[in-house]
């Protein structure tokens, strides 16, 4: 039988700028605890589709972790303007209270 990880890198050699399959491959790394390559899927991801709110909040966090909070602040903020600009108020309330808790915790 095939694993999550192997089928979604044959569904990325058909479709290699699909913004799902490189969503999926970037949370299946990092719930795999390669955070390293889970980085690389989501700049991936936003250089092919920087549209794609979800990316920002996950990246961000992911800074978070690996304690580069300089990248975090600047991720949130970029997902902030790009939600803004979609409307998505969901998502730029997620992001704002993302940024409000890793710029001022208490």
């Amino acid at each position: 039988m095939i694993n999550r990880l192997q089928y979604l890198t044959q569904l990325l050699e058909s479709s290699p700028t699909d913004s799902f399959v490189l969503f999926a491959l970037a949370k299946e790394y990092e719930g795999a605890g390669d955070d390293v390559q889970a980085l690389s899927f989501y700049i991936r991801l936003l250089e092919s589709s920087p549209a794609y709110i979800g990316t920002y909040y996950h990246l961000g966090k992911l800074y978070e972790r690996k304690e580069d909070f300089q990248n975090a602040i600047l991720t949130y903020k970029q997902g902030i303007a790009v939600s803004r600009q979609a409307g998505d108020r969901h998502a730029q309330s997620e992001l704002q209270g993302a940024l409000l808790n890793l710029e001022d915790p208490e």
